[in-house]
């Protein structure tokens, strides 16, 4: 069965770490077909603007994208490309996967579990927002829905079902923030009631980051709010050793794109030592997603491996003394073994 994906190279490294994922994805034989469509900087160069239609287009059309780092540019105007892909095709979970693999600068050499973040309504809508004459004062409305929680509550009880993971916690600030934290909490409640087998766990966000510092191993799957999951997606990245191992998915009802969590480090673009690992771990996610959970396992196992015994052929920032290529190169020739 063959399946179409939109693929956004992306700014700076992106087509490099691009291109090595492409190459572990064919060695998969996975029957996908790539179309190639731009945004970001390039965009802007070639169409005049961030997120060109036909790319937009492209996405809704497949419903499933493959997506480098993009580069904002700094200044008024422009708005963050990410947000408006999130808008524009209602992708309300945010997954973010921290898994632990051998050879890495963390602290911790055991972590696997999953933040998911309720990606469109919260503190980021930037709502009502404003600043008084005097320049003293700044207002922002936070708005949270009984709709917007209960699918994203439900999306995380889903996918803890789906791959068999025991605890779902909802993190919130109920305790202070009454209203839209505790509608939040009041509505995770609601919705544990409809998976007894699953344990459910509420915490205080502030309880919660001092958690994953000292004990990460008690939580299994986060579900939260949007502003409190940012935070808290990054913290459990730097739990595993930083967002070079940091995959996305940004999930809705009708598309889905699945995304390196860095950013587009414009200084080392071009030098080829940029760490494909997030990029790879996020098209190992795109996999399970289309339902081919054992290559995505072969994905995450053929990286296990190379970090493990390949320390020559995987980059710098990982402690190697190898290059993109190199990296691809070896897990390719473990794919085909």
């Amino acid at each position: 069965m063959s399946q179409t994906i939109a693929v956004l190279k992306g700014d700076g490294i992106g087509p490099e770490i691009m291109d090595a994922t492409l190459r572990v994805l064919d060695a998969l034989d996975c029957g996908l077909t790539y179309e190639f469509f731009d945004a970001g900087l390039t965009a802007l160069e070639n169409h005049g603007t961030l997120i060109p239609d036909e790319t937009l287009a492209a996405i809704e059309k497949h419903r499933v994208a493959l997506k480098g780092p993009l580069t904002t540019p700094v200044g008024k105007g422009f708005s963050s490309i990410n947000v408006q892909l999130r808008r524009h095709f209602d992708l309300y979970a945010n997954v973010r996967p921290a898994i632990s693999f051998p050879g890495t600068r963390s602290r911790y050499d055991d972590i696997d579990l999953i933040t998911v973040r309720e990606n469109t309504e919260g503190a980021y809508l930037s709502e009502g927002q404003s600043v008084t004459d005097d320049g003293d004062t700044a207002l922002s409305t936070i708005r949270v829905t009984r709709q917007g929680s209960e699918r994203i509550v439900r999306y995380a009880f889903e996918l803890a079902r789906q791959r068999g993971r025991k605890k779902v916690t909802a993190v919130h600030k109920a305790n202070i923030i009454k209203t839209s934290s505790g509608l939040f909490l009041d509505v995770a409640r609601e919705v544990a009631g409809d998976y007894p087998e699953i344990e459910f766990q509420e915490m205080i966000v502030d309880n919660a980051c001092m958690q994953l510092v000292m004990n990460p191993q008690q939580f299994d799957v986060i579900v939260t709010t949007n502003l409190f999951g940012d935070i808290l997606s990054d913290l459990c990245a730097g739990l595993v050793g930083g967002l070079g191992l940091a995959p996305g998915a940004n999930i809705g009802a009708d598309a889905a794109i699945f995304e390196a969590v860095h950013g587009s480090a414009p200084d080392i673009a071009g030098r080829k030592i940029a760490n494909p690992c997030a990029l790879l771990l996020a098209a190992a996610d795109m996999l399970d997603h289309l339902g081919m959970v054992d290559k995505g396992a072969r994905i995450r196992g053929a990286i296990r491996e190379v970090l493990d015994s390949a320390r020559d052929q995987v980059t710098p920032d990982m402690g190697g003394s190898g290059t993109t290529d190199t990296f691809a190169d070896a897990l390719v020739a473990r794919l085909q073994h």
